[in-house]
C-alpha cells in the first residue's frame, strides 16, 4: 500500500473523528489537569487568583488545540514537520535578540497577552521532524553512520540554542527526548552505548580534576555540586530549595495533613510551590496516598499512549506517539527527582499541574498529535 493510499485509507470524516477519540485518555489529562488546580488553589491561601483560575482557562485552550491537531489528519503533521521544526528555531533565535528575561534567564517572547517560551514548542517539533526522516528513511539504513549525523544535528542545534539561554532542564528534555525517537527508529544501541561511557567519562574527569592544575570546573561549580550531593552542607543558601522540599515530602506521611493544611506552604517555607515544586505541597497535603495516585494517573497516561504507538500501522504515527509520551515520562521523571533531591534543580515543571502557559498548551498539543494518529489510523 502506498503511503497516499494509506492516508486515503486512514482519514475519516465527520462524526466517525470524534467517536474515534481516545476519550480515556482525555478524561485522564482531564483529571491530572484538575489536581493541578486544587494544588494552586491551595498554594495560594484558597483563592482562584492569581494562579489557579488563568490555569484553568489555559487548559480550556490547550483542550481546545488538541481537538484541532486531532482532528486534522496525520499525514498533514508530518508534511509540515520541516515547516514546524524551522519556525521554532527562528522563534529560538529572536529569544536571543528579543527574548524577555526572567528569573536570571532570557527564554520567553512577550505576545501582549501571553509569554511564548518557544523551547517548549521546540521539544515536539524535533520529535515531530525525526519521525517524519525516519519514516522517509529506508529502516536498513537507519544505523550508517552517515544517516546517523542528521538526527543528531536536528537535535544537537536546538538544545544548544536552549541551552545558552540557559535553560539547563529544557535543553535537557529536548536532548533525551530526541534520542528516545533515534532509539525507537532502530539506530544501534552501540551509538547510545558510547554517548553514555562518554559522558560517565566526563563526569569522572571533572571530579579528578578537581584540586589540580587542570581543575576543569571554578570553585563556585564545585561547591553547588557539594550542596547536591548534601543540601545540609548550606541549609539557607543553594541547599534551601530541597532541604525544604524533602521537608514537606517527609511530613505529609501515608495520608497527608490535609487538603490547605501544609506547614510548608502556610508557613512560606517552600519556594516556587506554585511551579517546579508543587509535588511535595501535593505530597505534604494528601501524604503518600495522594503523591501514589498522581504517579499512577501519569502511567495510565503513559499506557494508552503506547498501546495507540502499537495500533497505528505507519512509521511516522508510531514514532511522533513513542516521542511525546517519552517526552512526557521525562517531564514528570526529572521534576519529581528533582524536588527529591535525586537530580539537580534544572527547573522542570510537573505535567499538566505546574502553573505555566506555554508548556501546557505544548503539552495539550502534542497529545492532539497522539490523538491524531489514533484517529486516522485504519479500522
Amino acid at each position: 500500500m502506498s503511503y497516499l493510499e494509506y492516508t486515503q485509507k486512514a482519514t475519516p470524516t465527520g462524526l466517525r473523528k470524534v467517536l474515534y477519540l481516545n476519550w480515556a485518555l482525555i478524561l485522564l489529562l482531564t483529571a491530572v489537569a484538575c489536581v493541578g488546580f486544587l494544588m494552586l488553589y491551595s498554594v495560594a491561601g484558597g483563592s482562584m487568583r492569581p494562579w489557579a483560575g488563568p490555569q484553568m482557562q489555559r487548559f480550556t485552550l490547550g483542550l481546545t488545540a488538541m481537538m484541532i491537531v486531532a482532528f486534522t489528519p496525520i499525514w498533514f503533521w508530518r508534511n509540515v514537520s520541516a515547516l514546524a521544526y524551522g519556525l521554532s528555531l527562528i522563534l529560538l533565535l529572536l529569544v536571543e535578540f528579543f527574548g524577555t528575561v526572567g528569573m536570571g534567564a532570557q527564554r520567553w517572547i512577550d505576545l501582549g497577552f501571553m509569554r511564548l517560551q518557544p523551547s517548549e514548542l521546540t521539544k515536539i517539533t524535533v520529535v515531530m521532524l525525526l519521525a517524519a526522516y525516519y519514516d522517509w528513511l529506508d529502516i536498513r539504513k537507519v544505523s550508517r553512520p552517515l544517516y546517523v549525523l542528521i538526527p543528531v544535528a536536528i537535535i544537537l542545534l536546538p538544545t544548544f540554542l536552549t541551552f545558552i539561554q540557559p535553560d539547563l532542564g529544557t535543553a535537557l528534555l529536548i536532548l533525551v527526548g530526541g534520542a528516545a525517537v533515534m532509539f525507537c527508529a532502530g539506530v544501534h544501541w552501540a551509538y547510545f552505548a558510547a554517548v553514555i561511557a562518554s559522558a560517565g567519562g566526563i563526569v569522572t574527569a571533572v571530579f579528578a580534576s578537581r584540586g589540580t592544575a587542570w581543575q576543569l570546573l571554578q570553585d563556585y561549580q564545585y561547591r553547588r555540586i557539594d550542596t547536591f550531593l548534601d543540601p545540609s552542607s548550606d541549609p539557607l543558601g543553594a541547599g534551601y530549595h530541597i532541604t525544604q522540599s524533602q521537608i514537606a515530602l517527609g511530613s505529609g506521611g501515608w495520608t497527608g495533613r490535609g487538603f490547605m493544611q501544609g506547614t510548608q506552604i502556610r508557613g512560606d517555607f517552600l519556594p516556587e510551590a506554585q511551579t517546579d515544586f508543587i509535588f511535595p505541597t501535593l505530597a505534604e497535603e494528601f501524604g503518600f496516598v495522594g503523591a501514589a495516585s498522581l504517579l499512577g494517573l501519569y502511567l495510565l497516561i503513559l499506557l494508552f499512549c503506547i498501546v495507540t504507538a502499537i495500533q497505528t500501522k505507519d512509521r511516522f504515527s508510531s514514532l511522533v506517539t513513542l516521542g511525546v509520551t517519552a517526552t512526557f515520562f521525562l517531564y514528570f521523571a526529572i521534576n519529581m527527582s528533582m524536588v527529591m533531591g535525586l537530580v539537580p534543580v534544572v527547573g522542570v515543571p510537573l505535567p499538566l499541574v505546574s502553573y505555566g502557559g506555554s508548556a501546557m498548551l505544548v503539552l495539550m498539543a502534542a497529545f492532539g498529535l497522539v490523538q491524531s494518529a489514533h484517529v486516522h489510523r485504519p479500522r
